[in-house]
């Protein structure tokens, strides 16, 4: 059959994403690749620690989803021809969810069988399943779950091509995904590419992660001997397959959660796959700027195995492969100003021997190594990316928008070919700022409408507060959040004081509260927000986000008198609930914690964070308090730490 291009719809079981959290990401989620040493040789060349980030501002965090499901109706992309059908999730980040061998019958990709959020990302909300396409920083993708660009072109051969794209707002990059199926072939195309408009060398990252079926018997396969992981806090070099006397190539037997990134040497092809018992699954592959290969694998612990019932109903466990642009997540890689880059990623079946699953893992890798290698694997996807480079600067036919910030900005030659589109008011009344110098004054208890203050139009701003905006409290206010987010901690207090004193709002105290809280000033910056907190008590993720900083300043009695001031509802969001017991157990009041942590089920946090355990620490805590030491075991509820 010809390729064809199908746009759809699709019920499952899912969860509301809820609104964007009402103040700014400046406090940050806990990133564990950020707090990490390296013992390595002066010759890995991973870029350690480049491009870290504290926080995902100017983005703000997704914090208000809960577990609870229904049925939803999503729409889909769908590509198929007669070996492949591919569906694909526009509106979650562009993700490829299903991958289906139509001749076997069988789905290549993990595919959960719920949309159910958790917080395992840069902006907290995250899904599992299918392949997630992750640029910027590390910790997954901003657009995760928001809507991309969608549009339609079509190769050389007539054939229908999917494009997908956004601007990325912190490294201040397009990227562009355009997908297709040829007639005849087994293999989908994926032509991804990311242009730096810009003047200056960004932090660039990129891996392709791949939610695969954890097989009974299942093997790993990469061309690889040695491999970059981590453990206590440190990252090392190991010797594969065997590490600690397991093979981590037969991945249900990986006791904990951890990362293996491989070191595939430059001449070997590039590509990792993911086999049954039988020797058939899904194989990646790639042009050579795509050169890193990683196993992630939740591991087989209680914490392990809780994450992974955690994230789904009944679709069953998972591990996952990746694809990235540098050799791990440990760094990011420096892209020259005035750049583009461009590779060619394949996702398809592949079938080794039965008798080579049982083998060795060398002589697993050897068979497929000599297959691409027969085929000229490498050559004719270096080639095919060469051909198609006319198609991806092509103009295609916009279908549906995505977010409007690449609108505002000034872009060259190498991105016209991209239709950015602005539809939101919010943006409109910035751009009108832009243009005047003069910015719009909602009330003091509105919620802040965008976030658009960094280095580069700062200065602008700052100059229309003599004049335009000397009295808009609004103007301070983000004045003050873009030195806060440029960490000019003392600049950025003046203006927030000043927004407050022209019109007493919860927005600068926030902003109050993260700056004393950096500067190590606790009992200020609890003071600052519990004013904040009075003024949004129906905020849930003021609220959150409050609640937080209360429990970094370690104020207890403070945090419980405000908890116990909340209404009924709020009371029991179980963020909130544990900020309190934590805050209980710190004044001494352990009967009153170890009752909301045994009573109608205990507290249920909906947004735990990933590898959290302060959960698990109170328990055993208040536990040994209140019982005089109990077994030392953490219930399976509360055990979440699988690292």
């Amino acid at each position: 059959m010809k390729p064809e291009l199908k746009f759809e719809t699709k019920r499952i079981m899912g969860a509301d994403l809820g609104s964007q959290c009402s103040v700014p990401d400046v406090m940050g989620e806990h990133i564990l690749q950020n707090d990490l040493e390296f013992r390595l040789d002066e010759d890995d060349e991973i870029y350690e620690g480049y491009g870290r980030r504290k926080n995902a501002y100017p983005y703000r965090q997704y914090n208000c989803y809960t577990r609870e499901i229904k049925e939803k109706e999503i729409r889909t992309a769908v590509l198929e021809n007669e070996f492949l059908k591919a569906v694909f999730l526009p509106d979650y980040g562009g993700r490829l969810w299903e991958l289906w061998d139509k001749k076997a019958g069988k789905n290549l990709l993990y595919t959960n069988d719920v949309l159910r959020f958790s917080n395992l990302a840069v902006r907290n909300a995250w899904f599992s399943g299918g392949v997630e396409w992750n640029i910027g920083v590390i910790g997954h993708c901003p657009f995760t779950t928001d809507a991309l660009y969608t549009a339609v072109t079509e190769t050389r051969e007539g054939a229908p091509v999917l494009r997908m794209y956004e601007y990325e707002r912190i490294r201040r990059v397009t990227y562009q995904m355009d997908f297709w199926l040829l007639e005849g072939e087994q293999f989908l195309n994926c032509r991804m590419r990311i242009v730096n408009e810009g003047s200056e060398v960004v932090p660039m990252y990129w891996w392709s992660n791949m939610a695969v079926p954890e097989y009974d018997g299942g093997r790993l396969i990469v061309p690889a001997r040695k491999a970059f992981t981590y453990a206590d806090g440190a990252v090392f070099k190991v010797e594969i397959p065997i590490v600690d006397g397991v093979d981590i190539t037969d991945y249900q037997k990986i006791p904990r959660s951890v990362d293996y990134f491989f070191d595939v040497p430059e001449e070997k092809p590039k590509y990792i796959a993911n086999v049954n018992s039988s020797g058939y699954g899904l194989l990646q592959r790639s042009t050579k700027r795509l050169k890193g290969r990683k196993l992630f694998s939740w591991g087989n612990g209680q914490a392990s195995n809780h994450w992974q019932e955690f994230l789904t109903e009944k679709a069953g466990r998972y591990t996952e492969i990746q694809a990235g642009l540098a050799k791990t997540q440990y760094g990011c890689l420096p892209m020259a100003p005035h750049t583009a880059w461009e590779w060619l990623e394949q996702y398809g079946a592949v079938q080794i021997s039965e008798e080579a699953v049982r083998r060795t893992c060398e002589e697993r890798e050897r068979e497929v190594t000599s297959l691409l290698i027969h085929e000229g694997c490498a050559e004719m996807l270096e080639e095919r990316l060469k051909e198609t480079a006319a198609m991806a600067k092509k103009k295609a036919r916009l279908l549906t928008p995505g977010s409007g910030y690449g609108a505002l900005e000034k872009r060259g030659k190498w991105t016209e070919h991209l239709e950015f589109v602005l539809e939101s008011e919010s943006l409109k009344k910035w751009q009108e700022f832009f243009k005047t110098g003069k910015l719009h004054c909602p009330g003091p208890l509105d919620t802040p409408d965008e976030f658009l203050i960094n280095k580069e139009n700062l200065p602008f701003l700052l100059r229309t507060l003599r004049d335009e905006n000397k009295e808009n409290w609004y103007a301070h206010y983000h004045a003050g959040i873009g030195l806060l987010a440029a960490e000019q901690y003392d600049r950025a207090k003046e203006e927030l004081e000043t927004s407050w004193k022209l019109s007493e709002n919860p927005w600068s105290c926030h902003g109050l509260a993260c700056i004393f809280l950096a500067k190590g000033d606790k009992q200020k910056a609890s003071e600052w927000i519990s004013r904040g907190i009075r003024m949004k008590q129906e905020d849930t993720s003021y609220l959150k986000e409050g609640f937080k900083i209360l429990d970094f300043t370690g104020e207890g009695k403070k945090l419980c008198g405000l908890y116990e001031e909340l209404p009924e509802e709020k009371q029991e969001i179980g963020k909130l609930k544990f900020c309190y017991a934590q805050a209980l157990h710190h004044e001494g009041r352990d009967e009153e914690a170890y009752r909301l942590l045994t009573e109608n089920g205990g507290i249920k946090i909906d947004d735990i964070r990933e590898g959290e355990d302060s959960v698990a620490q109170l328990w055993l805590e208040v536990n040994s308090a209140v019982c005089g030491g109990g077994d030392g075991k953490i219930p399976y509820q509360y055990d979440f730490k699988a690292f």
